[in-house]
C-alpha cells in the first residue's frame, strides 16, 4: 500500500492554478490510466505522493493520555492501562484520575490510554506491552478491528494471571474472553457451558450481543446482590463496572475506579473505600444541549422545544424543516459533545428544527423507528436524517446488519446523510495529509454506511491532539 501511494503521477495544471494549489498543500491524486494526448498549452507537473507516519496516518501518542502523579505520601500505586476505539473517554478518565490523586486518600493512581489504531505502530505496541508489565488494571472497549484485537489479546494474555483485574466491555469475543474479576471470567464465552452462552448464541452479530448486554446491566446487579457466592458478587461488580463505564461521566468513572481498586487491588485489601452507585442514563432517547433532561418520548421533546425562548419563532413553527440527527451516547455522557452542539446550533441558526436521537448500543434502527416515525400515521417526523456517528446504522464499527438498517430507513423514507468525525486522526493531520482519511476509516465510515443507503459523506469534526476532545 505504502509503495503504491508513494508512486508518481502526472498532474495537469496551469501555473496560476498551481500557485494557490501548492500553497494549501492539498494534493489531488488518481489511479486512473494517464491520457496519452495532453493539451500542449498546459504544463505537466510531476508530484510524488507519500504516506507519512510509517503508514499510520496519525501521529497521536499515548503520552498525552498518561498521568504519573507525585506520590509524596507513599500511597499504594494503582496503574491502569486502557485501550479504546475513540478518545471520548480520555477527558473524563483524566478528570476522574486527577480528582482521585488530588484527594490523596487511598492510593496513587497512574493511568495511560491507547487508541486501538495506535497499536499498528510497532514501537507504540512495544510501549503498550511494557506498560502492561507493571499494570494493576486493564480496560478495553469497542475493539472490533480483528487484526488489532488479536494484538491486544496477545499482549494482555501474557499478563492476565498477574493483573488484579481485566475489564473488557463490548468488543470482539476474542478480547471479551480476557475478562477477569476475582472468580468472574468470560474465558468460556461462546461455549455451551458458559453462563453467557445463550446470550451469545442467539445474538450472532456483535451489535446484537452488545445490545443484549446493555439490557442485562439494568437488572442483574439487583438480583446478584442477594446471592451469597463470591462468583455472583464478582459477576455483579462486572455488571456494575459496565454501568459505570457506559455512564462515562467523570463522577461515574471515579466511582468505578474506587470500586475496582478497593475490591481487587491486594495492597488496598481491608481498606474501606466508599463509592456511589452508578448514575444511570437512558439507553436510548432524545438529547439537546439546552434541554433540562434526556427524553424518552418525542412528543414530550417537541413540547419542550415549543417553549424555547432562545430560537426564532419560525424554527418552532410547523413550517420549519425538521432534521433528525443520530448521536453516539458515549460522547454525550463523557462530555465530549462539542461537535454535536456545534452542528445543532448551526442547523437551528439556519432555520431548521432538530430531533437529535442517541443509542447506548450499536443498533440505531430501533431509536430511528421509535423517535422519528409517528406510530399512528407511520409518517416521519423529519424531512431528512443525518448520522453524526459516521458508522453503519446497525453494528457501528462492529459486525453490521445492513438488511435491518435498510428496513428501518425504508420506513423512514427520507434522505439519509452520513457525516463523519475524524476518529483516527486530528484535524491538522487530515488537512495536511496527502492521503486524506485513514484507510480503516474509509471502510468503516464511508463504504459501510453506503451499504445502508447513506450518502454524501463529509468530514464535520476532528479531534484535538492534546485533550482528545
Amino acid at each position: 500500500m505504502a509503495s503504491l501511494l508513494s508512486s508518481s503521477f502526472i498532474l495537469t495544471t496551469t501555473k496560476d492554478n498551481l500557485s494557490s494549489f501548492s500553497q494549501k498543500h492539498y494534493f489531488l491524486h488518481s489511479f486512473l490510466p494517464r491520457k496519452t494526448s495532453l493539451n500542449t498549452s498546459k504544463s505537466l507537473l510531476k508530484v510524488k505522493c507519500a504516506a507519512v507516519g510509517n503508514g499510520l496516518f496519525t501521529q497521536t501518542t499515548p503520552e498525552v493520555r498518561r498521568i504519573v502523579p507525585e506520590n509524596k505520601k507513599g500511597l499504594p500505586k494503582v496503574k491502569i492501562v486502557y485501550v479504546v476505539l475513540e478518545a471520548q473517554y480520555q477527558s473524563a478518565l483524566t478528570s476522574a484520575v486527577q480528582s482521585l490523586n488530588d484527594n490523596q486518600k487511598y492510593a496513587s493512581f497512574e493511568v495511560v490510554g491507547y487508541l486501538v489504531e495506535e497499536l499498528r505502530d510497532e514501537s507504540t505496541y512495544q510501549t503498550f506491552c511494557k506498560d502492561l508489565e507493571d499494570a494493576n488494571i486493564f480496560i478495553g472497549s469497542l475493539i472490533f478491528v480483528e487484526e488489532l484485537a488479536l494484538k491486544v489479546k496477545s499482549a494482555v494474555e501474557k499478563e492476565r494471571d498477574r493483573l488484579d483485574a481485566v475489564l473488557v466491555f463490548p468488543s470482539m469475543p476474542e478480547v471479551m474472553r480476557l475478562n477477569k474479576l476475582g472468580s468472574f471470567s468470560m474465558a468460556q464465552l461462546g461455549q455451551s457451558k458458559s453462563p453467557f452462552f445463550q446470550l451469545f448464541k442467539k445474538k450472532k452479530s456483535s451489535a446484537g450481543f452488545a445490545d443484549s448486554m446493555l439490557k442485562l446491566v439494568r437488572t442483574l446487579p439487583k438480583v446478584l446482590k442477594y446471592l451469597p457466592s463470591d462468583k455472583a458478587q464478582d459477576a455483579r461488580l462486572y455488571i456494575l463496572s459496565l454501568q459505570f463505564w457506559l455512564g462515562g461521566s467523570p463522577d461515574n468513572l471515579q466511582n468505578f475506579l474506587k470500586m475496582i481498586s478497593g475490591s481487587y487491588i491486594p495492597a488496598l485489601k481491608g481498606t474501606k473505600i466508599e463509592y456511589a452507585d452508578p448514575v444511570l442514563y437512558l439507553d436510548s432517547g432524545i438529547w439537546h444541549p439546552l434541554a433540562p433532561c434526556m427524553y424518552d418520548d418525542v412528543k414530550e421533546y417537541l413540547n419542550w422545544y415549543g417553549t424555547r425562548k432562545d430560537v426564532n419563532e419560525k424554527v418552532k413553527g410547523p413550517g420549519a424543516p425538521v432534521i433528525g440527527l443520530i448521536l453516539q451516547r458515549s460522547h454525550i455522557v463523557t462530555g465530549d459533545d462539542g461537535h454535536y452542539v456545534a452542528v445543532i446550533m448551526e442547523l437551528e441558526a439556519k432555520g431548521a428544527k432538530v430531533i437529535p436521537i442517541f443509542a447506548g448500543g450499536l443498533d440505531f434502527s430501533g431509536p430511528v423507528e421509535k423517535f422519528l416515525i409517528d406510530p399512528i400515521s407511520k409518517r416521519p417526523f423529519v424531512n431528512s436524517m443525518v448520522s453524526l456517528t459516521g458508522f453503519a446504522l446497525v453494528g457501528g464499527p462492529a459486525r453490521q446488519d445492513h438488511p435491518r438498517a435498510v428496513e428501518a430507513l425504508m420506513k423512514l423514507d427520507v434522505p439519509y446523510i452520513v457525516a463523519l468525525p475524524l476518529v483516527f486522526q486530528t484535524t491538522e493531520e487530515w488537512l495536511n495529509s496527502t492521503l486524506g482519511l485513514h484507510p480503516i476509516q474509509v471502510a468503516l465510515q464511508v463504504a459501510l454506511p453506503e451499504l445502508d443507503g447513506g450518502m454524501e459523506p463529509i468530514v464535520f469534526a476532528g479531534r484535538d491532539p492534546r485533550t482528545g476532545k
